[in-house]
């Protein structure tokens, strides 16, 4: 059974995360994904879109997949709907990412299983941004 892990795992995520690709990152400002990211990339994180209809987001070029990207991925950020996410779990298990962090309302037990069986920091239901700001709190 999933738990949330707790405020020192998500520090532990994000602190040495500095690389975060965002499956589902849309080029259009007023989406959620969007500004989640735009506020991560003003926190320092390098983004990197993963949306195959995109060609450039928040001026870095964007992947049709995550084995496309070219550099190590610290955070796969998952914007997608709960049924979409076993592949994208999948996907994400090649890559060997320090950590694979499904939004807020984003929810899907067997990705949880499939990450914990694997070694990999796993978190669902939960915003990056909001996580970010409550644990880090600009001064």
């Amino acid at each position: 059974m999933y738990m949330h892990p707790g405020d020192g795992s998500l520090r532990q995520i994000l602190q040495p995360g500095r690389t975060i690709a965002v499956v589902g990152l849309s080029d259009k400002i007023h989406r959620d994904s969007y500004q989640v990211a735009l506020y991560m990339q003003e926190q320092g994180y390098r983004i990197i879109p993963v949306n195959p209809r995109a060609k450039e987001v928040l001026g870095e070029a964007s992947y049709p997949d995550l084995q496309s990207i070219p550099v190590r991925v610290d955070i796969v950020n998952v914007f997608r709907r709960s049924e979409q996410v076993p592949p994208v779990m999948e996907e994400a298990l090649k890559t060997a990412p320090g950590a694979i962090w499904l939004q807020l309302g984003i929810v899907n037990d067997k990705a949880a299983e499939t990450a914990c069986r694997a070694g990999i920091a796993f978190v669902m239901d939960k915003c990056i941004k909001v996580e970010h700001a409550r644990l880090f709190p600009r001064r």
